[in-house]
Protein backbone atom coordinates (compact mmCIF):
# COMPACT_ATOMS: atom_id res chain seq x y z
CA UNK A 1 0.00 0.00 0.00
CA UNK A 2 2.41 2.07 1.06
CA UNK A 3 5.06 1.24 -2.11
CA UNK A 4 1.56 2.32 -4.23
CA UNK A 5 1.19 5.65 -3.02
CA UNK A 6 4.92 6.88 -3.49
CA UNK A 7 4.55 5.56 -7.04
CA UNK A 8 1.31 7.44 -7.69
CA UNK A 9 2.86 10.58 -6.25
CA UNK A 10 5.99 9.90 -8.67
CA UNK A 11 3.64 9.44 -11.22
CA UNK A 12 1.59 12.39 -10.46
CA UNK A 13 5.53 14.84 -10.14
CA UNK A 14 6.75 13.21 -13.79
CA UNK A 15 3.33 14.25 -15.46
CA UNK A 16 2.82 17.80 -13.70
CA UNK A 17 6.52 18.21 -14.77
CA UNK A 18 5.90 16.98 -18.40
CA UNK A 19 3.25 19.17 -18.51
CA UNK A 20 4.81 21.80 -17.28
CA UNK A 21 7.45 21.69 -19.70
CA UNK A 22 5.37 21.37 -22.60
CA UNK A 23 2.64 24.37 -22.03
CA UNK A 24 5.56 26.41 -21.77
CA UNK A 25 6.16 26.34 -25.29
CA UNK A 26 2.54 28.24 -25.14
CA UNK A 27 2.13 29.81 -22.45
CA UNK A 28 1.93 33.46 -21.89
CA UNK A 29 4.73 34.88 -21.26
CA UNK A 30 6.65 37.93 -19.87
CA UNK A 31 9.56 39.70 -21.37
CA UNK A 32 10.79 43.31 -21.27
CA UNK A 33 9.49 45.65 -24.35
CA UNK A 34 12.06 45.46 -27.22
CA UNK A 35 11.65 46.91 -30.65
CA UNK A 36 12.92 43.82 -32.26
CA UNK A 37 10.53 41.12 -30.39
CA UNK A 38 7.57 43.81 -31.08
CA UNK A 39 8.15 43.46 -34.86
CA UNK A 40 9.02 39.72 -34.65
CA UNK A 41 5.38 39.04 -32.98
CA UNK A 42 4.09 41.37 -35.97
CA UNK A 43 5.80 39.59 -38.56
CA UNK A 44 4.78 35.90 -36.97
CA UNK A 45 1.20 37.07 -36.96
CA UNK A 46 1.04 35.95 -33.12
CA UNK A 47 -1.10 37.05 -30.14
CA UNK A 48 0.60 39.51 -27.94
CA UNK A 49 -0.34 42.14 -25.33
CA UNK A 50 1.31 45.22 -24.99
CA UNK A 51 1.81 46.17 -20.91
CA UNK A 52 2.37 49.92 -20.49
CA UNK A 53 3.27 49.54 -16.78
CA UNK A 54 5.52 50.95 -13.69
CA UNK A 55 6.49 49.10 -10.64
CA UNK A 56 5.07 51.87 -8.62
CA UNK A 57 1.52 51.67 -9.78
CA UNK A 58 -1.01 50.11 -7.75
CA UNK A 59 -3.21 49.11 -10.63
CA UNK A 60 -0.22 47.70 -12.69
CA UNK A 61 0.13 45.17 -9.76
CA UNK A 62 -3.21 44.50 -9.66
CA UNK A 63 -3.28 43.88 -13.70
CA UNK A 64 -0.55 42.03 -12.97
CA UNK A 65 -2.07 39.34 -10.84
CA UNK A 66 -5.00 38.97 -13.13
CA UNK A 67 -2.31 37.88 -15.89
CA UNK A 68 -0.61 35.57 -13.96
CA UNK A 69 -4.49 33.86 -13.02
CA UNK A 70 -4.92 34.17 -16.73
CA UNK A 71 -1.75 32.16 -17.32
CA UNK A 72 -2.51 29.74 -14.68
CA UNK A 73 -5.99 28.95 -15.82
CA UNK A 74 -4.81 28.67 -19.82
CA UNK A 75 -1.25 27.73 -20.11
CA UNK A 76 -1.33 27.18 -23.90
CA UNK A 77 -2.47 30.33 -24.65
CA UNK A 78 0.63 31.57 -26.75
CA UNK A 79 0.14 35.48 -25.83
CA UNK A 80 3.24 36.79 -25.21
CA UNK A 81 3.17 40.11 -22.90
CA UNK A 82 5.71 42.97 -23.56
CA UNK A 83 6.13 44.97 -20.59
CA UNK A 84 6.99 48.50 -21.50
CA UNK A 85 8.56 50.79 -18.51
CA UNK A 86 6.15 53.59 -18.51
CA UNK A 87 9.33 55.55 -16.63
CA UNK A 88 12.00 54.56 -18.60
CA UNK A 89 10.40 54.07 -22.08
CA UNK A 90 8.98 57.59 -22.81
CA UNK A 91 9.39 56.97 -26.73
CA UNK A 92 6.60 53.41 -26.64
CA UNK A 93 4.34 55.26 -24.07
CA UNK A 94 3.81 57.22 -26.90
CA UNK A 95 3.85 55.53 -29.67
CA UNK A 96 1.13 53.17 -27.95
CA UNK A 97 -0.21 56.19 -26.99
CA UNK A 98 -0.50 55.11 -23.20
CA UNK A 99 -1.82 57.78 -21.51
CA UNK A 100 -0.93 56.83 -18.76
CA UNK A 101 0.57 53.80 -17.20
CA UNK A 102 -1.81 50.39 -16.47
CA UNK A 103 -2.54 50.64 -20.40
CA UNK A 104 -2.96 47.48 -22.42
CA UNK A 105 -3.25 47.11 -25.86
CA UNK A 106 -3.64 43.76 -27.23
CA UNK A 107 -2.75 42.82 -31.42
CA UNK A 108 -2.63 39.79 -33.25
CA UNK A 109 -0.23 40.34 -35.88
CA UNK A 110 -0.22 43.88 -36.95
CA UNK A 111 -3.99 44.72 -36.01
CA UNK A 112 -4.84 46.02 -32.45
CA UNK A 113 -7.79 44.61 -31.60
CA UNK A 114 -8.54 45.94 -27.94
CA UNK A 115 -6.95 49.14 -25.96
CA UNK A 116 -7.79 49.44 -21.84
CA UNK A 117 -6.23 51.76 -19.53
CA UNK A 118 -6.58 51.37 -15.66
CA UNK A 119 -8.74 47.95 -15.94
CA UNK A 120 -8.88 45.65 -13.31
CA UNK A 121 -11.83 43.41 -14.19
CA UNK A 122 -10.40 39.77 -14.66
CA UNK A 123 -13.68 39.07 -16.60
CA UNK A 124 -13.11 42.26 -19.50
CA UNK A 125 -9.46 41.11 -19.35
CA UNK A 126 -9.82 37.48 -20.06
CA UNK A 127 -12.20 38.09 -22.46
CA UNK A 128 -10.11 39.83 -24.94
CA UNK A 129 -7.40 37.22 -24.11
CA UNK A 130 -9.60 34.53 -24.98
CA UNK A 131 -10.82 36.04 -28.48
CA UNK A 132 -6.55 35.88 -29.70
CA UNK A 133 -4.95 33.23 -27.73
CA UNK A 134 -3.62 29.35 -29.34
CA UNK A 135 -6.78 26.75 -30.09
CA UNK A 136 -5.14 23.25 -29.29
CA UNK A 137 -5.92 20.84 -31.59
Amino acid sequence: MLMANVLKKSVAIATLSLLGSLSSVYALTFEPFTEAKFNTLKKSNSAFLIDVRADWCPTCKKQHEILKDYQTLNPNSGITVLEVDFDKQKQWVKYFKAPRQSTFALYKGNKQIWFAVAETKSEAIFKQLDAVKVVSK
